[in-house]
């Protein structure tokens, strides 16, 4: 998975977990909790979302690297 599909997927789940954010103006060194209001479960949601939809194991220890945009994007397409 390149960047700009780890992006697209990353911002799809997000827009189904707060359909309400305006994601284009997500800062992507943002903390994801902080900016989209999402409380545990919304984030344990975002990170089995993209378990789901790409296949790859995501242990517990990476879920801080999941944190912001650029991180998840950054994980994803490693």
């Amino acid at each position: 998975m390149n960047d700009a599909q780890a992006r697209s997927l990353v911002l799809d789940v997000l827009s189904a977990i707060a359909p309400e954010a305006d994601l284009a103006a997500l800062n992507g060194a943002a903390e994801l909790r902080d900016e989209l209001d999402l409380d545990s479960m919304d984030f344990l949601n975002f990170v089995a979302a993209l378990h789901k939809r790409t296949g790859q194991n995501i242990p517990e220890a990476d879920y801080p690297r999941l944190a912001t945009l650029d991180g998840a994007i950054a994980y994803l397409a490693r």
